[in-house]
């Protein structure tokens, strides 16, 4: 599913006041459950989260946390419900060599390259295995609005080009719960890239004494040169496709064609082989997300056509703010 471009929108549109009441709902109940207590594990939780619907940065920004929980002499571990993965009923450690995103999902993939990387749908028996599994400290990607386990700090990652949206709940708008209840429960703000409504999501942030971390998504430098004034046909299928897309005008690439997916969407042979035809027919680069790679698997790797993968990473403007929270955090735990 593609989020509904009135989403962005003001907040009074003919489509968001016609699904208002379901919205006032959706957000009651929704912020009754985050107000449940979790169950408390024996090492610390991180909690990686957005307050909406749709891709806002969370899994660059739980590797680069991985990192700085790293240097801090820490070993953390991923936790993930595995989003469109069949396993996870019972928690799964994920294994490279074995796994394909079918089965476990593709974020846990790409965590996996980092960090140990537990999927379990019950987060709590998900912590105990990450635990199990040498963790003394969970990063949990994902998981705001699941109340079942106790989060020792909770970030939230708002992209700065939608920021909030309309401001209305699902399926009015693309919060996940009312902010007023949203709000207690992070204690800080990760804010990736510019625009209007990050300023405005900062100003809220900050009016609830939330600290903000600004930060950005940085192509790979190699990959990026390789692109540079090269025709390309680039697809994905990401929350937001527009934003790779802009990523590679910005980097200098000739975008020829874009061809969109659904979020998290399965690539069959006969799609891939299909966007090779047609990448092959424009005499263009076929381009895609590290996402979207780990998806496809063997079949991206068996491809016959000038193909590339643009890995992005989140860079921090002052990573020792939030290693700082970080280390207040983990301090209060050891008291």
């Amino acid at each position: 599913m593609r989020a509904p471009a009135f989403w962005q929108g003001p907040p009074n549109t003919f489509a968001a006041l016609c699904l208002s009441p379901v919205a006032a709902i959706w957000g009651q109940i929704a912020a009754r459950r985050m107000a449940r207590l979790g169950v408390r594990v024996d090492v610390p939780v991180v909690c990686v989260g957005n307050f909406t619907a749709g891709g806002a940065g969370k899994t660059p920004t739980a590797i680069a946390l991985s990192d700085l929980l790293k240097r801090l002499g820490k070993t953390p571990v991923f936790l993930s419900r595995g989003y469109g993965g069949s396993l996870g009923g019972v928690p799964v450690c994920v294994d490279l060599k074995l796994h394909s995103a079918l089965q476990v999902g593709d974020e846990p993939l790409l965590l996996a390259r980092y960090a140990p990387t537990i999927v379990a749908r019950d987060r709590v028996a998900g912590a105990r295995a990450a635990i199990a599994a040498g963790a003394n400290v969970i990063l949990m990607d994902d998981g705001l609005q699941n109340p079942s386990l106790c989060k020792d700090l909770s970030l939230v990652v708002v992209d700065a080009a939608t920021g909030f949206g309309n401001g209305r709940c699902l399926p009015a708008g693309p919060l996940r719960a009312p902010l007023t209840a949203q709000w207690p429960h992070v204690a800080g703000m990760i804010l990736i890239g510019t625009g209007v409504p990050g300023e405005r999501a900062e100003t809220q942030a900050l009016a609830q004494d939330v600290p903000v971390f600004e930060a950005f998504l940085e192509p790979d430098a190699i990959v990026a040169g390789s692109l540079k004034g090269k025709k390309v046909f680039a697809f994905a299928g990401i929350g937001r496709p527009e934003k790779f897309y802009t990523t590679l005008r910005d980097l200098g690439a000739d975008v020829v064609a874009t061809r969109n997916f659904a979020d998290h969407a399965a690539l069959s042979r006969d799609h891939l082989q299909i966007l090779a035809r047609e990448a092959r027919s424009a005499r263009a680069i076929l381009v895609t997300t590290q996402k979207d790679a780990v998806r496809a698997g063997a079949l991206w790797d068996a491809l016959d056509v000038e193909k590339a993968v643009l890995p992005v990473a989140l860079r921090l403007e002052d990573p020792s703010g939030l290693t700082a929270l970080l280390q207040t955090t983990l301090r209060r735990r050891d008291l």
